[in-house]
């Protein structure tokens, strides 16, 4: 399943799997305005760190064929691409995806274009080696026994272009027949578990349960769950880990009970130009994704929240890092 692709249709677009719609509604949104790009990118209609990077350089073809077409000065194209990097700032991955096509600019969009088409083909092919790399540490780890594994919120063929990273990992396990059950966070306040992860999890004939988020700790107490396995928005180079909100929670009670706690993400995701997690920056989202629900009111009217999109995991608590690359023990003190 591809949920990023490129149409030549019509002078040139981007099609996105809409993954505000599901698990109702399989719908795709079809882009030929980098203005609607950047606000489907800020609604969530495409998120995940490796889907964003090719949704960036994506967006940088897009950019350039408007341009082409419509004679823009090197000013707008400059400010429409500065609004394409920061649409979302904790994910280092979209502002990376830009970066990889910005050489090539002066090139015209077919040059761009050619390379953004090559990192969709290069982001598919990193995340079934790190689905490799990831089982095969599990194994070693734990075992050749059949695994129950949490995931929280969705690390699948939704979040890159296709398999994924943590659930490429649950992918590959269940292909040797390693798979047990998957224990998936709903993750609140937005439910990619939920709403996403068990969709891809129903597609793909894996056996789930959907856990609300408030009960990931008693399930690690209780011994149900063999491991974790949760993706990343940006790693810094010590192995702290900012992922989607919640994920922290989980880290410490997997700690305490000693069951294996890892990131995976692609090397582009790994930001080695900043020590520690203290200088990622969290973004934070409106009160009404915590006071509502599909437009309806569950907290009184006017009520305020805190509503942080990411947090900061400490590498004390991470096992590892899985990357399409290599292991990162990173509580064994190795850094990235």
């Amino acid at each position: 399943m591809r949920t990023i692709s490129w149409s030549e249709v019509n002078g040139g677009s981007i099609h996105l799997l809409d993954q505000t719609k599901l698990p109702g509604t399989i719908g795709e949104l079809v882009i030929r305005d980098p203005k609607e790009l950047v606000g489907a990118i800020q609604r969530l209609s495409v998120r995940g760190a490796p889907a964003l990077g090719v949704t960036g350089a994506l967006g940088v073809a897009l950019i350039l064929r408007n341009a082409e077409a419509e004679n823009w000065s090197k000013e707008s194209i400059a400010k429409s691409i500065l609004e394409l990097k920061n649409a979302r700032p904790t994910a280092v991955n979209l502002a990376w995806g830009v970066s990889q096509v910005e050489p090539l600019i002066e090139g015209g969009s077919k040059k761009v274009l050619e390379k953004a088409l090559a990192l969709a083909d290069d982001d598919a092919n990193s995340c079934r080696e790190m689905g490799r790399i990831g089982a095969d540490f599990l194994v070693n780890k734990l075992g050749e026994k059949k695994l129950r594994i949490l995931t929280h919120c969705n690390t699948g063929a939704l979040a890159s272009t296709e398999w994924g990273t943590a659930l490429g990992v649950v992918r590959e396990l269940h292909s040797r027949g390693l798979i047990e059950e998957v224990f998936t966070d709903e993750t609140r306040p937005l439910l990619q578990g939920s709403r996403l992860t068990a969709w891809e999890l129903a597609q793909a004939g894996i056996p789930y349960r959907i856990l609300p988020d408030g009960a990931a700790a008693s399930a690690l107490f209780s011994g149900l769950i063999d491991a974790v396995l949760i993706g990343a928005d940006r790693i810094a180079k010590n192995g702290d880990s900012a992922n989607k909100i919640g994920s922290l929670s989980v880290a410490v009670a997997a700690d305490q009970v000693a069951v294996p706690f890892l990131v995976v993400a692609p090397e582009s995701t790994v930001d080695r130009s900043i020590d520690s997690g203290d200088r990622v920056e969290i973004e934070f989202r409106s009160d009404s994704e915590v006071t509502s629900f599909a437009g309806v009111n569950t907290a009184p009217v006017g009520s305020k929240t805190y509503n942080p999109a990411f947090d900061v995991t400490p590498a004390r608590y991470i096992t590892a890092v899985i990357t399409d690359k290599r292991v990162y023990r990173v509580k064994e003190g190795e850094a990235l």
